[in-house]
């Protein structure tokens, strides 16, 4: 199994289209006045920012070539089941809907405290250890890689280094996401090569 650890905002939701859920919330809000106010409980649809119709085709073409299957790391995943990001995915043109999310860093127990926890890389710390929680939990995956915004590679830095993850694409501009030059290559790389099959870290 090949498994492709999705994050959304800055990898398929970019910038460009960040904030456009306020005006789709407010429409729905003026069509539904007896509403709940809590954007959680509006259909799936309304909750979200769109997706880049060019980095979709993009994410696609690397689920088509490669046969992956995509796992949620974003913490969208805080704001809706499973099924209903499947519902929103297809919606935005994803030929996969996704199938599973990453465990929430209070359920995960198979990592390591060696480390010291860091404000400035919380965030990352916290998605590495989800990650890592469910490759533990499913040892038949062959193949995996991360496509992220939040650097959570390896940088040559043991303060680093001993909780970063090596199968990692990073995203670096928000505007172009998993569509930037050389992005794809290196995700399908992770995802087919020998060399990196099986490189699961616990």
């Amino acid at each position: 199994m090949k498994i492709l650890f999705l994050d959304n905002d800055g990898v398929i939701c970019l910038s460009n289209n960040w904030g456009g859920r306020t005006k789709k919330w407010a429409k729905y809000r003026s069509a539904n006045p007896e509403s709940s106010s809590n954007i959680k409980e509006a259909p799936v649809e309304y909750r979200f920012d769109d997706f880049d119709n060019k980095a979709v085709k993009v994410l696609n073409e690397i689920v088509e070539e490669t046969g992956c299957e995509i796992v949620v790391s974003s913490d969208w995943k805080l704001h809706a089941t499973l099924e209903e990001l499947g519902d929103y995915y297809e919606s935005q043109g994803i030929i996969k809907r996704p199938i599973a999310l990453t465990p929430n860093i209070q359920n995960c127990t198979a990592h390591s405290n060696l480390f010291i926890w860091s404000p400035r890389w919380e965030l990352e710390q916290t998605r590495t250890i989800e990650i890592r929680q469910y490759l533990h939990d499913h040892p038949e995956v062959t193949h995996w890689v991360s496509v992220d915004d939040l650097n959570m590679g390896k940088i040559g830095e043991p303060w680093k280094d001993v909780w970063a993850i090596d199968n990692f694409v990073l995203t670096p501009k928000s505007n172009e996401g998993i569509k930037q030059c050389g992005v794809k290559e290196k995700v399908i790389k992770f995802l087919t090569d020998e060399e990196h099959k099986t490189n699961i870290q616990d």
